[in-house]
């Protein structure tokens, strides 16, 4: 049977059309498209990027808890920041040691924990280079990084130790509230990446929190950092001199 005029014109359109497509709007192939996709990334959005947190402690080393902490921290593969006060260090020597064997960050918290903004000058100064002398006569190093009690410095004084001022970012008052769950759960729900955690290695319930809250961020995909490895970050005030 022959094709009626209108079924042959619809086909002749349709061919038309094809071959314009064909002409003018060719379809990339596949890899033109992969290729285009990838100049628009940047590195990180195809590699993806690991949370990276800083664990740190002050006021320690505690001849009670400290020793716990560090075999905890060890056995989960975590590096911390310690920033220690002088007069605990002359009884806690062997604990120092171990800190700077297994590759943990330490620090600067003065002598006897003052406010360096509300002390003298002098004193101040001394408070600080006892500590770094007591620290370096242990590891051989002087330390980088200064914690100031309370978060208050002198701003002239911070300049001529050639410090680093380190912060922190989530405080769970863990001297205040004496109960390892609670401040876990406060310092888990409010962590974030690029955070740097504060608490104290002289109380044993907030040892019992640290390897909590190591536990759970690190089954979240969490990275636990040393406070030289923060990068770019306005709760370290850098002041070294190269």
């Amino acid at each position: 049977m022959k094709k009626t005029t209108v079924v042959i014109v619809t086909e002749v359109i349709i061919l038309c059309i094809l071959i314009i497509c064909f002409i003018f709007g060719k379809v990339p192939d596949n890899k033109e498209s992969v290729k285009t996709s990838e100049a628009n990334l940047n590195i990180s959005d195809m590699k993806g990027t690991i949370p990276r947190v800083a664990l740190t402690f002050d006021d320690g080393p505690s001849t009670k808890y400290t020793e716990k902490l560090l075999k905890g921290l060890k056995k989960r593969g975590v590096k911390a920041t310690f920033f220690l006060t002088g007069e605990r260090i002359s009884y806690s020597e062997k604990i120092v040691k171990r800190m700077k064997k297994d590759g943990h960050v330490i620090g600067n918290h003065t002598y006897t924990h003052i406010d360096l903004a509300k002390t003298g000058y002098n004193e101040a100064k001394k408070e600080i280079e006892d500590t770094n002398n007591a620290i370096k006569e242990i590891t051989g190093e002087k330390p980088k990084f200064l914690r100031p009690p309370y978060g208050d410095w002198n701003e002239k004084l911070l300049e001529e130790t050639d410090m680093s001022i380190v912060l922190w970012s989530v405080d769970p008052e863990d001297w205040k509230d004496r109960n390892a769950d609670v401040v876990a759960k406060r310092v888990i729900k409010s962590t974030r990446p690029g955070d740097i955690i504060l608490l104290h290695d002289i109380f044993g319930t907030s040892v019992d929190a640290a390897l909590k809250i190591v536990d759970e961020l690190q089954s979240k995909g969490y990275q636990f950092v040393t406070v030289d490895q923060i990068e770019d970050s306005n709760l370290i005030k850098k002041q070294v001199v190269e």
